[in-house]
Order: C-alpha cells, then structure tokens, then sequence
C-alpha cells in the first residue's frame, strides 16, 4: 500500500507490541457535562435531551475529544480509537439524530487523526495511528427480540451493511488509518460490517487494514449469539484481519483463556490484540482495579506470547495505558503462525477439514427435494417440529447440515430465510456448520446473511459461463463461505473420469486467479446413479473415484464432497441394498480422497458388516467389474 502512514503501520507491527488507547467514555465523565455542553452552539434549540450521546462531542466539544486522546498519546498509545462507536443511524436514532451518523464519524477521525498528527511531530521515529471504530449497534441479526416469535429480527443485514457503509465512508474521510470492527456481540452484525468495509474498499479501490475485536459475555466463554472464540475467529478470518482480538465485558485475568485460543487459531498475516476492561465492576458499576493490579495479569498476555496489540476497554485510564506501555517494551510481539491451509468452519463451534481428518457427514435430510417428511412439515409451515429433523441429524452423527428448501410449492427464499433464523437459537443443532443449498442464487445469498458461523455454499459451477462463475465465488468470499463447486460448465454435467478432471481444473485454475483460498473449495464431480440397466452408466462410479484421485493429485488443499445417496438411487425402497452400495462406494471413495458427503449419517452401514456375497456383488457393481454386475446384485 502507498500510503505512508498504513507502512509505518505495518513496520512498527513487526517490532513491537502496539499500544492501543483506553475507555473514552471514563474520561468524558470527568468533565461532568451537562446537557448545555452536549448540546453546545448548534443544537441550542433542540427538541429533545441529547445528554449522554458522547460520539455528539466530537462535533459539538472536539476540543475535549481531542484532549482525551492526547492524554492517551501521552501516556504511550500508538493507536487512538475514534469517538465514534454508536456513529450509526441505528444508535443516533436514539436520540433522533440519524442524519448526523456520517458527520460523527467525520468529525470523530479529524479529531483524532489531528491530535496523532500533532503527537507524531513531537516524535517522528514514533508516528501514531487513528483506529476508525464502528461499533455493534444495539440490534442483533443472530437473535431475536422478541421471546414469543424466535424467527423475528429488527433489523436486516443489508440495512446494517448500509449503515457500516456511510459510516466507514465518513471515517476514512476523516483519516483514520485502520478499520476497527470492535465489542462484536453478534458475529453477524460484523460480517455485515465486513462486507460494507469491503464494499467500500472496491469503490475506492484502496484497502486499510481491518482489526477486528469480539466480546465474550461471560464465564461461558462464548459471545452473546453464542460462539466460542475459535469460531468467531473462522467467521472472521475472510476479512484477512491485520489483527483479530477480545475486549470488553471481563477483566484481564477472566479473558486471558480466550485470547490465548485465539492466539492458537490466528493463522497467516493475523495478529491478536486484547484491550480488557479495568477487572470486572463492582456494585455500582465501577472499575476498581488499579493499573498496577492490571498490568500484573496483562504482562501474563505478552510473557506468554499471545498479543501483538494491546490497551484497554471500560475503566482503564492514561494510568492503565501508561503502565501497560511501559511493561509491553520489555517483551516481544506474538510470532505470525504458519497457515496450513486448513478448510476452517464453524457454527457455534469451530470445525476443521484437513487431509488428515476422517470422512465428514453432512446431514441430507433438511432438505424439500429429498425428503417426504421435512418438505411436507415446510409446505405446512410446522417450522418447529421441521428443527427436529436437523436435530436427529446432528444427533445421529451429522457435523454439517445441508439445508434446501427449492421446491416449486414454496417461497424458497421465505423458508429458507425463516428456517435459518430459527435455527440460530437452536444451540443444539447451530453448533455445527451449515451448507447453503439451492440452485438459485437469491436463495443462497439470502441464507448467507442468516448465519453467523462460516458456512458452505452448496453450489456455483461453470454452467453459465466464467463471469457469473467469478461473480458468485468473490461473493461467497465476501460473506466468509466455503464453497461446492460442481464439475459442470456450458457444455452440462462432467459425466466421464475426463470432463470430470477439466472441469474441476478449470473451475480451481479460475478461483486461484481471484485469490479464492484453496482450502475452501469443495469439488462435487457428480455421482450418478448406478445398476440404471444402461451400459454407459456402468462406469460412473469408477470415474467418480478415479476423479477423486485427480482432485487430490493435482489441485492442492482443494476438498471433494457428493450427493451419496445418487449412487443407490436405482435401489430406492430397497434400504438394505441402497446402505450397502453406499457403504462400498463410500469405502472406495475416500480412499481415493473423497472428504465428505451428503449422506444420512444415522443410516450407514459399516463396511465391514456387510454380508459377504452382498458386499462383492455391490463392489461388482460400483468398482465394473463384471458386465453381469447389475443383474447379479438383482437376484439377491
């Protein structure tokens, strides 16, 4: 990047652990404003109180604002954050000022980027940075308001994203150096910044480092939509963060676990910052802990190696932060962890796909094409008995659910969108990751903005042609999903081990070109049926598992996943038959490299189980062995 500021940025990353500011609104207090100073010259006359919208200052007391990050500076912060945490038309509307949202965010980066300016011509060897900062809002798009309509929201992850838009717009005008996401409570409320971030980087075609920075609630250890720090970190990682953290909401000593998990899961050009509030509050809601008792537990996070950048959030002080500046000198920043192109995702809890993992199931059953039962509980709208079905999945051994809801009978986009949010207070099923599927995109891009973990999008392909093929893959990198990319292109379905392998090297040749992580893409190179009675199909599932070989030999980090249960489709109401084709082509399939597949993972039969004339006469079958397979596995 050019610009000379963002370089220094980096330079000073790689030397030394950065020092971030403290509470803002700790220092405010000690002014005792009063509504007059809220207010100041230009909103005299306004019709209501306006006391206690402290990002207002930066336009109505910027000379406060200003003094407040200067003591900062002084006492050793390199990085400044922004008055500007509620600068939201959601929060301003509070106080009936959404008009003002993008000036707040304007004013708020002058402020501070004048007061850094000023602090880095006192020590040029030392610049300081501005952190513009967009806050979490009071809503939330994981959670729903109201305890009697669990799939109700009061707000839209588009409405979030334009107001992250203007906000971050505003920001950068005022000349903030960073992006910094922070006290995300939702994951995603964040992704929905993220994607606005990121849109407002196209436009400019400028990027700024983004930090980004959760909450955990509580002893729990998870945020208030319920995820653990490693999998707020997979729903996060597509943002390329320079750093990814925890503040507010618990002191030093509470937090230290759930930095260090995230100091362990940060892979590549990822730092870890924590700034923790002064211990936890007392009765009355103050901070007690002094600096010297904070730096005590915080000098821990550096010993240890956890941090790249620290500071603090709710009742830390100049004090706190000059005590943490001076100790931090004495150690070294957190060395950056090798990335291993592990395919990294999450619901509420993280899960991981590597070429050491065993065979992953993703539940079948949710979905209205390929079950009686969920499609006539969605056509009815029983929503909540159709949450059972997921849960059986879960439960029966499931680690990914694939959810489809393409049914002509239906508002697709509707179910899916309304399945989905109620699945997110489901803990129970939500814990695991969610594939996407459907063959319209307005589906799939609607579901994208319904779940907060990092999910798979079930599918893109080639089928019309490379442009909306890169089109949907920089999309799904923008909402943080991996992706099933089908062996499927103009032409139509790859149905020999040969288009199978183009295909499938076109389509990975074509998302490396776009800078899509490799480790993310999932190859679907079609399962047919078998035991059709057509002599062209008999080697269809040879060339499944020679195209597997293909995929694993020559497309690195890439994994393969498949409809199982299409395989048996010839077989269907013969269940004992059907589970042990899958059972042999499964066998066969992920020793050649298959990674996962839709199965019903409660119905699998182990190889090994199978009957033995049964089992040679399915292997006939599935591995061509003989012409007469077929109608040798018919006769038992």
């Amino acid at each position: 990047m050019s610009n000379p500021r963002i370089k220094a940025f980096f330079n000073a990353l790689e030397h030394r652990i950065l020092i971030l500011d403290g509470a803002m609104g700790s220092l405010i207090q000690e002014f005792k404003l009063e509504e007059t100073d809220y207010r100041g010259e230009r909103f005299s006359d306004y019709h209501m109180d306006i006391k206690g919208n402290n990002d207002l200052l930066s336009i109505t007391q910027p000379d406060i604002i200003k003094s407040i990050h200067k003591q900062y500076l002084d006492a050793g912060a390199d990085i400044v954050e922004t008055n500007s945490f509620n600068a939201t038309t959601i929060s301003q509307a509070d106080y009936q000022m959404e008009s003002l949202a993008y000036e707040i965010n304007v004013e708020s980066a002058r402020v501070a980027r004048a007061a850094c300016d000023e602090k880095t011509l006192e020590t040029p060897d030392k610049p300081r940075f501005v952190a513009g900062v967009l806050g979490p809002t009071s809503r939330t798009l994981s959670i729903s308001p109201d305890v009697n309509d669990p799939a109700f929201r009061n707000v839209t992850f588009d409405a979030l994203v334009e107001d992250y838009i203007a906000a971050t717009k505003g920001l950068i005008e005022g000349g903030a150096d960073i992006i910094l996401i922070e006290t995300i409570f939702d994951t995603l409320n964040a992704k929905a910044a993220i994607f606005a971030v990121k849109t407002v980087f196209e436009e400019i075609g400028v990027e700024y480092p983004i930090m980004i920075s959760g909450t955990i609630t509580d002893a729990s250890g998870r945020t208030l939509s319920g995820q653990t720090s490693e999998a707020f970190y997979n729903s996060m990682a597509h943002a390329k963060p320079v750093s990814i953290g925890l503040n507010c909401a618990l002191g030093a000593e509470e937090l230290r676990p759930y930095v260090e998990a995230l100091s362990n899961s940060a892979v590549g050009e990822c730092r870890v910052s924590a700034h923790p509030n002064a211990g936890l509050p007392n009765e009355f809601g103050e901070y007690d802990q002094s600096p010297e008792q904070m730096i005590e537990v915080v000098k821990g996070f550096a010993e240890s190696g956890f941090v790249n950048i620290i500071g603090g959030c709710c009742g830390t002080t100049p004090a706190h932060i000059r005590a943490i500046a001076a100790e931090m000198v004495n150690h070294k920043p957190r060395a950056l962890k090798e990335d291993k192109h592990r395919m990294s995702l999450s619901g509420l809890e993280p899960f991981y796909v590597d070429k050491d993992s065993l065979f992953v199931n993703v539940g079948e059953r949710n979905n209205v094409t390929g079950s009686a039962r969920f499609k006539r509980l969605i056509v009815e709208e029983e929503y909540t008995t159709a949450l059972e079905v997921a849960l059986e999945q879960v439960e029966g051994g499931a680690q990914v659910i694939d959810i489809n809801m393409d049914e002509g009978m239906l508002d697709s986009k509707e179910a899916m969108v309304h399945y989905l949010n109620l699945l997110a207070g489901e803990p129970d099923i939500c814990r695991v990751p969610i594939m996407i599927d459907s063959s319209k995109w307005d589906i799939i891009e609607a579901g994208l903005k319904c779940v907060q973990g990092k999910s798979i999008v079930n599918s893109i392909s080639l089928k019309e042609g490379d442009e909306n093929f890169i089109k949907q893959a920089k999309l799904c990198m923008k909402y943080g999903a991996a992706v099933v990319v089908m062996a499927f292109d103009e032409v139509g379905q790859a149905d020999t081990v040969l288009r199978k392998n183009e295909i499938c090297k076109r389509s990975y040749d074509t998302l490396m070109s776009i800078g899509f992580p490799p480790e993310d893409i999932i190859f679907d190179p079609n399962i047919f049926a078998e035991a059709t009675g057509i002599e062209e199909h008999n080697n269809y599932a040879v060339d499944f598992i020679e195209a597997c070989e293909f995929i694993t030999a020559n497309l690195p980090h890439a994994k393969i996943s498949g409809g199982v249960s299409n395989v048996s489709f010839s077989f269907r109401g013969n269940n004992p038959v059907r589970e042990a084709i899958h059972s042999v082509f499964l066998y066969h399939a992920i020793k050649a490299g298959l990674s996962m597949g839709i199965v019903n993972a409660s119905q699998l039969v182990v190889y090994d189980d199978i009957p033995a004339e049964l089992k040679e006469r399915v292997e006939d079958v599935i591995l061509n062995r003989r012409p007469d397979g077929t109608d040798r596995l018919l006769e038992i």
